[in-house]
């Protein structure tokens, strides 16, 4: 339902304690009753965790968690009112208890299903809040599965609604979430709207607004309002109030690539009290090819390419939502329009798809299974799944960003992978139950299966959508990026992304917690530092191995330049306009703990240098460069943008010195959502072996360098293509840096003679807008420092330069 955000600007309120939260041996308190013998207690917060409650009191660290699910855990708190009240609780991990004075009033057995009570309270009353033993529950015998993955540990989570996070070895730190993790809030019951569905349909330009109210009370005036418009909601039956507002001419909602996310408050006027139900936006999604041929979206007709990441809790610890505004705003700076939640994770709070609404970013939602045989045939099991999604769907109901519903992670591809059949993988709940409950409340969404799923097996490349690991884990060569024919990525690209310089945590190889923090296979005698090492060697033509031990920092410095090429490389192949590839989501957005994890942000959310690399790649307005052997290179230029852009396109092949071996310079127009593509042939007017695959002798260029301009002269994009192993010895380029001012504020003008490979600019007071990007011989680029009122004091160096150039206000 839509959310009830207040009623004359009141909405429910925080139960914000002050709380307090003991751990017992499994099953040694029986109930509120018992807890008069605990005298261990320490103080907490609500939403939280025990083990950030313990962190905080100086008994646990992430750095060595103990363990939390081998006992009870109890929360307390007074709650204070008068009169009939409701409680809600909107996450609780995961075998909870409840009562009030002693007395119990709920039980949850599911850490994605949010509970309410209500009760008459007539002065202060206890609340008390038991979690019982995970562990205990885990160890009890129960039905195996069919197939027992390795990638989460134990078997039984099977039966268990919890999150596997914790569970994960190798992928995650092994943090027991123990608690009342989401808000635990009061309100007065009154007259009013009980409940709400709300439904914002784009139908051609009009935007319609349906609305189906549950009343307490018999009020005798009931309007829906929204953009200047109001229509009268009518009781269709005692109690509920139905209608339609039609909004003509509506502006409609896009992903911030394609257009402005736009949104429209709606409130409901209730014999003359306003009730806030939010902001909607009116769009469309839907297929723009059959799903066998590989996911496609459209949103309001036009087809999408969907780029972006997967989202993991910004709070591993406490499973909190402190961070989620600063990590959703890089993915949109970085040219991010979806990010998906995967199955091993959790469902993020409300508040996360609010953001997303606003910075029109599409979100892929999967439902929180993962690769076991769950026991779909259990009724019990059976009905609280539909409830988690039923609830989910509900919540969510004016959520525009929210896109697609998937059926769960690698639970298809588990099975299928052990050779099971597909009568054995391709279960009915996903194929059937799910997109049944789709279509009653949110008819507006694309339903997947599963992730992989749609081919001949779950994991094919060309069908449905697949986890694309062949440039990555399986260290195939980049064109297996196009020979791959991927439809749709919802995962690629895992790499052990190292963190900048400076980081907190593991500093490098040579510090005994740095493997720690390098993700893993279960099983497997490699790891994902070996994919990255792989990538260094065939970019660079040097050992990575023998530099780990000599030189840990020149190791680093191209293991962070090897991931960032590899990405605009594959992203590059993938968004050409003849490519059939529809989307690409990385693994993963942020690091779940310190070290070189899968996330091109770290773990104290600091942009590393995939995610620049990425920033590069996802630009609405773009022009790629790609190899195509015999003919040549192709220039693809692209635009996103409904507007239509003049400019001009200038390709340049030299040597590493500056040295011009072919130039061509040309005006292009290019209409709004659309691409174009030019040969270097058809650019330069004569035969020039651009991608060095004649060889009739020597080449006699290193680099080739394209580069778009506005009409203004304003760089707008540029791409790079190497023939050959990159010039990464360090020599002297001419290296130079100038503070300049900007209209964003101070900023940095950074050139070189020669090229430069890699620059990297080291700040650690600001980010700057660019990072790890290569100079073609005699360019300038014009670098600023969002959020800094001064420029920084830092350096810049490239990865083939023996130039080190200071900067700053004090230097």
């Amino acid at each position: 339902m839509a959310r009830i955000r207040s009623v004359d600007g009141r909405g429910p309120q925080p139960l914000s304690g002050p709380w307090r939260v003991a751990a017992t041996p499994a099953g040694a308190c029986a109930g509120p009753g018992d807890l008069d013998r605990v005298t261990d207690w320490i103080p907490a917060c609500v939403p939280g965790t025990a083990a950030d409650a313990l962190r905080a009191a100086g008994r646990w660290t992430e750095a060595a968690p103990g363990p939390i699910h081998d006992r009870d855990v109890w929360y307390r708190t007074s709650v204070a009112g008068s009169g009939r009240v409701r409680l809600r609780f909107e996450g609780l991990a995961t075998l909870a208890e409840i009562w009030l004075d002693g007395v119990p009033v709920l039980t949850s057995r599911s850490m994605f299903e949010a509970q309410a009570v209500e009760a008459d309270l007539g002065a202060e009353a206890d609340l008390a809040i038991c979690f019982r033993s995970l562990r205990a529950e885990l160890d009890r015998p129960a039905p195996r599965g069919r197939w027992r993955p390795r990638m989460i540990t134990p078997g039984s989570l099977r039966h268990v609604r919890t999150s596997p996070l914790g569970f994960m070895p190798g992928w995650c730190p092994e943090i027991d979430g123990v608690g009342p993790y989401g808000p635990v809030t009061i309100e007065p019951v009154r007259p009013g709207p009980a409940s709400t569905d709300l439904r914002a349909i784009l139908d051609g330009e009009t935007g319609r607004l349906v609305a189906r109210l549950r009343m307490e009370g018999r009020p005798a005036d009931v309007a829906l309002l929204c953009g200047g418009h109001e229509a009268p909601l009518t009781e269709a039956e005692p109690g509920l109030f139905t209608g339609e507002l039609a909004l003509p001419g509506v502006a409609p909602w896009w992903p911030h690539t394609h257009g402005t996310p736009h949104l429209h408050a709606v409130s409901v006027r209730v014999d003359g009290a306003l009730v806030d139900l939010g902001r909607v936006g009116f769009r469309t999604v839907s297929l723009a090819r059959p799903f066998e041929d590989g996911l496609s979206l459209a949103v309001n007709g036009v087809p999408v390419f969907c780029r972006g990441a997967n989202w993991t809790p910004p709070d591993l610890v406490g499973l909190g939502t402190d961070g989620t505004p600063t990590l959703l705003a890089l993915a949109r700076e970085a040219g991010m329009n979806m990010l998906r939640v995967p199955g091993t994770t959790l469902y993020p709070a409300s508040d996360f798809f609010d953001l997303c609404d606003e910075l029109g970013i599409l979100v892929w939602q999967d439902l929180m299974l993962a690769n076991f045989d769950y026991p779909h045939a259990d009724p019990e099991f059976a009905a609280g799944l539909a409830r988690e999604v039923t609830a989910f769907l509900d919540r969510t109901q004016t959520a525009p960003s929210l896109c697609v519903l998937c059926g769960g992670s690698e639970v298809w591809q588990q099975a299928a992978m052990l050779g099971a059949p597909r009568a054995v993988w391709a279960d009915a709940f996903c194929e059937t139950t799910l997109p049944t409950l789709a279509a009653a409340l949110r008819p507006d969404l694309v339903v997947v299966p599963n992730s992989p799923s749609g081919g001949t097996l779950p994991f094919g490349p060309r069908e449905g959508c697949t986890h694309y690991f062949g440039v990555g884990a399986y260290r195939r060569p980049l064109e297996d990026a196009r020979r791959a024919e991927v439809g749709f990525a919802s995962e690629c690209l895992a790499f052990a992304n190292p963190p900048e310089p400076g980081t907190p945590g593991p500093a490098g190889p040579g510090d005994p917690l740095w493997a720690a923090g390098i993700p893993r296979d279960r099983g497997a005698d490699w790891d994902f530092e070996d994919v990255r090492d792989h990538y260094v060697g065939l970019l660079y033509g040097l050992d990575p191995v023998a530099l780990r031990v000599h030189d840990p920092e020149r190791y680093l410095e191209l293991g962070r330049a090897a991931v960032a090429e590899v990405m605009e490389a594959t992203f590059a192949e993938w968004r050409r306009p003849r490519s059939p590839t529809a989307g690409g989501l990385v693994l993963c957005l942020r690091d779940l703990g310190p070290g070189a994890g899968w996330g091109v942000i770290d773990w104290t959310h600091r942009p590393k240098s995939a995610w620049y690399a990425l920033k590069r790649a996802f630009r609405p307005v773009q022009v790629v460069i790609t190899d195509e052997g015999l003919d040549g290179l192709h220039l693809h230029l692209l635009n996103e943008t409904d507007a239509s852009l003049e400019g001009s396109l200038a390709l340049t092949l030299s040597d590493a010195g500056g040295r011009v071996a072919a130039r061509a310079e040309r005006a292009v127009v290019l209409a709004g959502r659309c691409g174009l593509t030019l040969s270097s042939a058809n650019l330069l007017g004569r035969f020039f072996d651009a991608a060095d695959s004649y060889r009739f002798g020597p080449r006699i260029h290193d680099v080739a360098h394209a580069r778009l301009t506005g009409a203004d002269g304003t760089v707008i994009a540029e791409s790079f293509h190497f023939p050959g192993i990159r010039p990464s010895a360090r020599e002297s380029v001419g290296l130079c840096v100038e503070p300049v001012t900007t209209v964003s504020g101070p900023g940095l003008h950074v050139s070189a003679k020669r090229l430069a490979l890699g620059v990297q600019v080291q700040a650690p007071g600001g980010r700057p807008s660019d990072n790890h990007f290569h100079l073609a011989p005699g360019t300038t680029r014009t670098l600023v420092f969002p959020g800094s009122d001064q420029l920084p004091r830092g350096s810049v160096r490239a990865l083939n330069s023996n130039e080190i150039v200071e900067f700053g206000h004090d230097g």
